[in-house]
């Protein structure tokens, strides 16, 4: 399947029933069927992605008082036929009571739609499940790498897909797998360090521990690599600013930890948000 068609499949298995979830193979022939009747508005919402505070009732009121507005939400599920939420900073870390009540509200908004596919909601679960309430918190991805042991961020991506899951968040945005090289940077602590070799094994092994043998299993989410790619050499340190990388380095230091990754089977890639040598990473 293509990129578009793995995270469909995904999208069709995020409801927070406890039914035994169906084979790969039977989402295939979903998908296949969905593909067929979309128009190409629905398409383009489908790849469209909004963060959580565009269909709240006041993004200003404090986390814990932060509630979905219904019209919001339908006129970005049934007006724009947006296919995918972003979690932000502002949404606090909720218990999962909470979090059900919040997916569960933008699930029955989907399921309003014409074709019913459900919402793909994604969250940044970078040190443990974060944004959760009473998950267990780890280091950041830079006390990780300094184990160098691979078979502990297996483990790690394990609790922290359990711990995700349980909250109804089928999508993960790690591992970050950026090379970090430039001391200026101020999210270098996201990163597994500058050696290439300990990024790719570290990348692997966390993607592997996420993700599982099943990636229909409820007990596993889908794991998001970032940011595709030299997102960690911005010139001025700054976030989300020009890079500028020839052609060799890029072979050699940035590509490798996404190759790694994605023959690990990793299912989803975050592009880079900046531009690099001139070009943005969403034009590129």
């Amino acid at each position: 399947m293509g990129l578009f068609s793995v995270l469909l499949a995904l999208i069709c298995n995020t409801h927070l029933i406890l039914a035994a979830p169906p084979s790969l193979s039977s989402f295939d022939d979903r998908v296949t069927a969905v593909l067929n009747r979309m128009t190409i508005e629905e398409k383009v919402g489908q790849m469209t992605q909004i963060t959580i505070n565009l269909i709240l009732e006041d993004a200003a009121k404090p986390w814990n008082e932060i509630e979905v507005n219904a019209e919001k939400l339908r006129i970005a599920i049934e007006d724009f036929k947006v296919g995918s939420i972003l979690n932000v900073a502002e949404t606090g870390a909720y218990d999962l009571a909470k979090w059900h009540t919040i997916i569960q509200k933008v699930q029955d908004a989907a399921n309003k739609s014409r074709l019913q596919i459900p919402v793909l909601y994604g969250i940044d679960s970078i040190h443990g499940a974060n944004y959760i309430r009473n998950a267990v918190l780890f280091p950041q991805a830079t006390g990780l790498a300094a184990t160098f042991n691979t078979d502990l961020a297996r483990d790690l991506g394990k609790i922290v897909a359990h711990q995700t899951r349980a909250a109804g968040i089928p999508w993960s945005f790690h591992p970050q797998v950026d090379i970090g090289r430039q001391k200026l940077w101020s999210r270098l602590w996201e990163t597994y360090g500058e050696d290439v070799k300990l990024v790719k094994d570290m990348g692997r092994a966390y993607t592997e521990g996420m993700q599982g043998d099943d990636l229909t299993s409820r007990e596993n989410v889908a794991a998001c690599l970032k940011h595709y790619v030299g997102y960690g050499l911005p010139l001025s340190g700054k976030d989300r600013t020009p890079a500028w990388i020839d052609e060799r380095h890029m072979l050699e230091y940035f590509l490798p930890p996404f190759e790694e990754s994605v023959r690990a089977g990793a299912v989803s890639v975050m592009i880079n948000s900046g531009e690099v040598n001139g070009i943005p990473g969403h034009a590129n």
